[in-house]
């Protein structure tokens, strides 16, 4: 376990050096994934303070919701970027060289590799975006609701990670996955910045049941603001961290059946 430990302070310390060996230019992207995030928030800001209010969220609100999806996603692409990427390090062959190593494949994966100016952009717009609601919707802080928060980001963390372990694994037998996250991810996860209650039955089932990133935001919010637009068994609330549990087990069971079809791709 400590060797373990050592070893994964060792992947992260080198891939940070080499994320950040240009400091001037790794500043510049972070910034500018910041900025390419923020534009649509700046877009949504801007829409509400003439209609008000969206479905009972006021701009603040809103802001509130924005700010888990992003802080979670900031998080979870430090260790979950290897996963995203997969499918490249599949057809190029780069995955045979985890092989060969004597560690497990999953870690490897994890650690090799981490998109710190996509962690940077996101996270720093999802903190930027707590400081400025958080104060502003009617929480009432305390150590009950703190420990929420903080059990309910990494629930969300989890998740997320757990849709691009899935999306990994069907690399094995496809190769080529790119569409089917972009349909099943990004595509969904567009609609996870407002709230499931202004969407048909259908994208509120597929947001729940299928893709559930109404669990990543919307009803971890509900616990804390309380809206009336909640329709659906309070329990749900709470169930954030038992979801992602549950999701990335699932995930790593199909890793774990998948990686033992796997064929090099070769050259």
């Amino acid at each position: 376990m400590r060797d373990t430990v050592h070893l994964m302070a060792v992947y992260s310390k080198t891939t940070a050096k080499a994320w950040f060996q240009y400091r001037v230019d790794a500043f510049l992207k972070s910034l500018a994934v910041f900025l390419r995030e923020a534009t649509g928030i700046i877009v949504i800001y801007f829409t509400l303070l003439k209609f008000d209010t969206l479905s009972g969220w006021n701009i603040y609100e809103m802001l509130f919701l924005f700010s888990l999806l992003f802080l979670t996603y900031g998080i979870m692409i430090i260790f979950f970027t290897g996963l995203r990427d997969f499918g490249k390090t599949v057809r190029d062959g780069s995955f045979d060289r985890f092989m060969l190593r004597p560690r497990g494949l999953l870690f490897q994966i994890l650690f090799a590799n981490a998109d710190w100016f996509a962690a940077l952009g996101h996270g720093g717009l999802g903190i930027a975006l707590f400081v400025l609601s958080a104060g502003k919707v009617g929480i009432s802080w305390n150590l009950v609701r703190v420990c929420y928060y903080l059990v309910t980001v990494a629930g969300g963390v989890l998740i997320q990670g757990a849709v691009f372990l899935f999306i990994a694994a069907l690399n094995i037998y496809l190769l080529q996955t790119d569409s089917l996250k972009e349909m099943l991810y990004w595509d969904m996860r567009k609609f996870a910045g407002y709230p499931i209650s202004i969407f048909g039955k259908v994208i509120q089932i597929l947001m729940i049941y299928v893709m559930p990133f109404a669990f990543v935001n919307y009803f971890p919010a509900q616990y804390l603001l309380r809206k009336e637009d909640m329709a659906y068994p309070s329990v749900y609330m709470y169930m954030t961290p038992v979801v992602g549990v549950a999701m990335y087990l699932i995930a790593y069971l199909f890793w774990r059946y998948s990686i033992r079809f796997y064929k090099s791709s070769g050259n």
